[in-house]
């Protein structure tokens, strides 16, 4: 098979201005308590490619600028709007009085497979992901409308945070 490559300036990406003037997607991403800076670029970056609307750095989350966010992210940071705030389950809350449904990525008791998550036309929608090790803290699973759970089938019981974000943003944005 012969195909070449698209060059950069062939694939008709935005610019981070051009991002920040589209229309919102009506999607936005809580980060609770995420330890690796590294992670939180990576996000950021899987948020640009989908072009969601807000990254929220809650509790421990590191926020830019960083070297190390920077590494992963490769600017978008400076595309995808974020802002800091202390606690997630405050947050959560606050956000669904503007009219989000907040969904918790999180294996628990009723969670919903990502395969049968629809999202409803026009409404909007925050995902929140959690520590490394810890996941989202349980007080914020209860603050959230549901929990969404991508199904695994290895022996490891989660993703690493940045790889599921990536795999949820990419269902969600459909």
């Amino acid at each position: 098979m012969k195909d070449r490559k698209l060059l950069n300036s062939e694939l008709g990406r935005l610019n981070a201005q051009q991002y920040r003037e589209a229309e919102p997607s009506g999607i936005e991403v809580i980060l609770d308590n995420i330890r690796s800076a590294h992670n939180v670029g990576s996000i950021f970056r899987s948020s640009d490619a989908f072009r969601i609307d807000r990254v929220w750095l809650c509790g421990i989350t590191p926020v830019p600028p960083t070297a190390e966010i920077h590494k992963t992210a490769l600017g978008a940071e400076d595309s995808v709007r974020w802002e800091n705030r202390s606690d997630a389950t405050v947050l959560v809350r606050e956000l669904q009085d503007n009219g989000y449904c907040v969904v918790a990525v999180e294996q628990t008791e009723h969670s919903v497979k990502l395969g049968e998550f629809r999202r409803e036309a026009g409404r909007k929608y925050a995902f929140v992901f959690g520590n490394e090790v810890d996941g989202v803290s349980q007080e914020t699973v209860d603050a959230c409308d549901f929990a969404l759970e991508i199904p695994q089938h290895g022996t490891k019981h989660s993703l690493n945070v940045s790889v599921c974000a990536g795999v949820v943003l990419w269902e969600a944005s459909k």
